[in-house]
């Protein structure tokens, strides 16, 4: 039986290996089958390999070899007996600890007294760690509340400004039509204007014609007839 897992040790699939060390499902049966053959003990359920982090390294190690298959394979059941062997040495210090406790009763209760002060301590740290995670889990609700209300405002905000900019852009647009209509106004009466002044003008010179013909017609009348010339002045 391997003692190099620990408590508790997430185990893992085959394809969830190949997965993690990204080669293909048959390469890691592959692998298996090479690494069985020189010796590695993997743990079974029944004929399925069932692999820890310890034989994924190994598998990450024949996929990333310079060597052969079978000399990494080899080095690596190598390394497997040595940790099997260190903890076999850990379980009996261990063992040896425990039966080495004082027999003295007072030595014994001193002992007691330090693993319940320890015992509360560790209680008492738990108990910090849990209010340490109340408090967190409130600081994250007040911020997830706070970037709600933070994402509203500015949505409100973006909208506002967006009416009120739809509202500058109709008012502009009508004082601008406002200005065009003046100055389409102010531009017919200057037309008009002009074709008044034009008309007088024209009024004028046709009026400075009929007299210069009737001055000259005169002119050209014999002398005595001049007395004409002071009647087209009368007229």
């Amino acid at each position: 039986m391997r003692r190099d897992i620990q408590p508790n040790e997430r185990a893992f699939s085959s394809k969830e290996v190949a997965e993690e060390v990204g080669i293909a499902t048959p390469t890691v049966r592959k692998y298996g089958q090479i690494l069985e053959q020189k010796g590695y003990e993997f743990l079974k359920d029944g004929d399925r390999r069932i692999f820890v982090h310890a034989d994924i390294e190994a598998l990450i190690a024949l996929r990333d070899t310079d060597k052969s298959l079978d000399d990494t394979a080899k080095d690596l059941v190598k390394q497997q007996i040595e940790r099997i062997e260190e903890s076999s040495e850990t379980e009996i210090a261990i063992t040896n600890t425990y039966e080495n406790l004082p027999h003295d009763p007072n030595q014994l209760k001193e002992v007691l007294m330090f693993l319940v002060n320890e015992l509360a301590a560790t209680r008492e740290m738990n108990v910090q760690l849990t209010n340490d995670m109340l408090e967190l889990k409130k600081t994250v609700s007040r911020l997830q509340q706070d970037h709600h209300v933070i994402s509203s405002t500015i949505g409100n905000s973006a909208q506002k400004t967006n009416v009120k900019i739809e509202k500058l852009t109709e008012q502009q647009k009508n004082y601008y039509e406002i200005l065009l209509q003046q100055e389409k106004q102010k531009s017919e009466f200057l037309q008009k204007e002009l074709q008044n002044m034009r008309d007088e003008q024209k009024k004028e010179w046709n009026s400075q014609n009929d007299f210069n013909k009737r001055l000259e017609e005169t002119i050209q009348k014999p002398k005595e007839k001049w007395g004409g010339l002071f009647s087209l002045f009368r007229k």
